[in-house]
């Protein structure tokens, strides 16, 4: 489907604002090396730009018909009593376009068949209450929207009731809503749509009153999402839909390394292909622009680029295991320390070691990544997949050399993000294309350029030390870390005085588990790839490693893995309370199916508790098929029960696909993967039965994207000792190692 753009956005391209090719490379180059310059013009963008949604009374907000009460930047009510809300989320698959009206539409007592979505555009009135920007990932979504989005709808609420008041000359507090109407004593009704007008005069409450949730009538229901219809149509717009007139399609030869570049290329070759227009180089490789995308791609394939590996030439997977050893050897920078291992281990009547590993992995999106940009004269108006709306208008606005308010940011839907389409890479690089050819340009990158594009969720080692007392329970805990630094990559963190990445350590420096002697230690090691934010972040390696050495402390003390946990639980009654539920609701103490063994393990992320219970058979092959998974979670209070069930089923497949077969290995510099077939991911016949059972709670919202992939490798991996005895301490899974003699 194409994108429908106005008269104006149909015109001949104009050309490139009057700046040097060379300048504009300089500018592109600083951008693509680091992301602190452009994530603080940014946070600068919120001084500059329109903040919708803060006049004193209820008349429209920016971009909203003169018909409409749009007391606030998420809400718009026309006289028909339809209801829009507006989600400055950006929506992939986690059901925020949902999520978002689900939260308003109760505080406002809406009529739900009458709700709709739209998606906002980058503006600050947006931005992510906890990231300080509008943009999307962390699972934060509803955690950091709970209270301003119910508040918006609970303000207008009180703004059509006080008009409805006014309007019958009666006191305010005599009034209830329901479903799209206010209603008075003896059952006299308004609608909202009728109260539009009046509504629009009154004062905007800045702390309107939020109802109890024991009156929730539309929170925590099971509710279809309101992007599905459109998904299932074919009408849905994605990023790979954009297009425009007179757009030039491109496809790049990426540099296969971080620092490498090119030393020669043959422009001719490309330029024979029928189609393609032009060849470009900018700091991150070299692109072929076409009438089209096979053009382009045969074009690309045409270049034959030598490249100049620079610094990173000889990168091996043999040497990133060899820069990790030596990292673990300087563990020293602290991350938890309490009591003293020393003396623990001097006291401990039994002693455990071992060392855990996690390969780089790509993210995998369904959806190539894809952007459409068109720099005319000083505008830029982009249409993408974006996670981050709100710092791509500072970035590119660097890159094009215009004014952040001249960019435009057209948010599409995502087919898969991950953290992938949180960074700017190739937004920046279809912008700059347009701002050199002067045409509007739709950057596509093959699947193939995407798993070489260098954003990987770093590998990771720890090591290990426990100590046992004659009953089995630890006294001591030692653990190493060794892995790259997400927070140095980012360019808008930076890794405190400590020297401790948070991410390289969350979900283990953290662990819930009482144990009175612990250190943990953390290494930087970068071996060299460029790695980013992966769904989960460092969850996603930690749950794996402490949830298998918990396993087998527990299998040391003879004690069975789910009572051993709760003993070490005690502080912790909701990591206890989805152990419980998934344990019994996987049937865990009754014998299992024959040929099948369990797993368990249970992880903290991003405000959320959820224990998975795998059942697994391993082949006399050493083929290891997951059957059946039961996940507990427990994320505070609801708002969409069935999206909180997609998003774990969601979950435990991308985990599983990373715990089975997930790894980016290197060789003489160049990364070996480059499509499912060699990077796969898991197929329909081998997906497991997924039961998911939701906690109850009055606790908080956490957040649901991510929360389920921890658990599910290490439940998987205790399930395999279950099996067969042996402890696989090494991800993706070695079946070679479970074959039967």
């Amino acid at each position: 489907m194409g994108i429908a753009v106005d008269k104006d956005g149909a015109s001949s391209p104009q050309a490139p604002a009057s700046a040097s090719r060379r300048s504009v490379l300089k500018g592109g180059a600083a951008l693509t090396v680091s992301f602190a310059l452009p994530l603080a013009a940014g946070r600068a963008l919120a001084q500059a730009a329109t903040a919708t949604g803060k006049a004193g009374h209820g008349s429209p907000a920016h971009g909203a018909p003169s018909n409409t009460f749009a007391p606030n930047a998420w809400l718009r009510i026309t006289p028909d009593n339809k209801v829009t809300v507006v989600c400055g989320s950006a929506e992939m698959g986690q059901g925020v376009l949902t999520a978002i009206p689900m939260m308003l539409a109760e505080e406002l007592d809406a009529d739900w068949t009458l709700v709709s979505v739209e998606q906002a555009p980058a503006n600050t009135a947006y931005n992510n209450p906890m990231f300080g920007m509008q943009a999307t990932g962390g699972s934060t979504t509803v955690r950091a929207h709970w209270t301003p989005v119910r508040q918006a709808g609970a303000a207008a609420r009180q703004m059509l009731v006080a008009a409805a008041a006014q309007q019958w000359k009666v006191d305010a507090s005599s009034l209830r809503t329901e479903r799209g109407h206010v209603v008075g004593p003896n059952g006299r009704k308004a609608s909202y749509g009728s109260l539009v007008e009046a509504a629009a005069r009154q004062p905007v409450p800045e702390k309107p009153a939020l109802k109890d949730r024991k009156d929730f009538r539309i929170l925590g229901k099971p509710t279809r999402r309101l992007d599905s219809a459109a998904k299932i149509d074919g009408t849905a717009t994605f990023g790979i839909d954009a297009r425009v007139d007179g757009m030039l399609v491109a496809v790049m030869a990426r540099a296969p390394i971080a620092g490498a570049k090119p030393r020669a290329f043959d422009e001719g070759k490309a330029k024979a292909v029928r189609g393609v227009r032009k060849v470009i180089a900018i700091p991150s490789g070299v692109a072929v622009l076409a009438d089209g995308y096979w053009a382009a791609k045969q074009g690309r394939d045409a270049l034959g680029i030598e490249w100049d590996l620079g610094p990173h030439a000889d990168l091996s997977t043999q040497k990133v295991s060899s820069t990790l050893d030596d990292a673990l050897q300087n563990a020293t920078a602290i991350a938890r320390e309490t009591g003293n291992v020393k003396d623990g281990s001097a006291t401990s009547a039994r002693a455990l070691s071992a060392q855990y590993d996690v390969p780089y992995l790509a993210h995998a999106c369904m959806e190539p990544l894809n952007c459409l940009a068109w720099v005319r004269g000083d505008e830029v108006t982009i249409w993408a997949g974006t996670q981050s709306q709100g710092p791509a208008q500072g970035i590119l606005s660097q890159v094009a050399q215009v004014t952040p308010a001249k960019v435009k940011v057209n948010t599409l839907l995502l087919g898969g993000g991950f953290g992938r389409r949180f960074a700017p890479d190739f937004t920046i690089d279809a912008t700059l294309l347009s701002k050199l050819s002067g045409s509007p340009v739709k950057l596509v990158y093959t699947r193939e350029d995407d798993m070489a594009a260098g954003y990987y969720r770093p590998t990771s080692r720890v090591r290990f030390e426990a100590g046992l007392d004659d009953q089995g329970r630890p006294l001591m805990l030692r653990a190493d870390v060794a892995s790259p630094s997400i927070m140095a990559a980012s360019g808008f963190m930076k890794i405190p005085d400590s020297g401790v990445d948070a991410m390289a350590v969350e979900g283990l420096a953290d662990h819930p588990y009482d144990i009175p002697h612990q250190r943990v230690a953390y290494a930087r090691a970068e071996p060299g790839p460029q790695v980013w934010f992966w769904r989960s972040v460092g969850h996603s390696q930690n749950a794996f490693f402490i949830e298998s050495f918990v396993d087998e402390m527990a299998h040391a003390a003879k004690a069975d893995p789910l009572k051993y946990r709760l003993a070490l639980l005690e502080k912790h009654p909701r990591a206890r309370g989805v152990l419980a539920l998934a344990a019994q609701k996987a049937g865990w103490g009754r014998p299992a199916p024959k040929g099948r063994f369990r797993g368990i393990a249970v992880a903290e992320s991003f405000g959320s508790w959820v224990a998975e219970v795998a059942e697994v058979s391993v082949g006399q092959d050493g083929t290891i098929r997951v059957h059946r998974v039961t996940a507990a979670v427990d994320c505070g209070q609801t708002v969409n029960p069935q999206t909180i069930a997609r998003q774990i089923e969601g979950a435990i497949v991308y985990g599983l696909s990373a715990a089975l077969y997930g790894r980016i290995t290197f060789k003489e510099g160049k990364v070996e993967q480059s499509n499912f077939h060699d990077y796969p991911v898991l197929r329909m016949n081998e997906m497991p039965k997924v039961d998911v059972h939701i906690v109850q709670s009055s606790e908080a919202p956490g957040g649901i994207g991510e929360p389920g992939t921890p658990p599910i490798a290490p439940a998987v991996a205790n399930a395999i000792f279950a099996a067969t005895g042996k402890r696989l301490r090494q991800l993706p899974f070695d079946s070679e190692a479970l074959k039967r003699a």
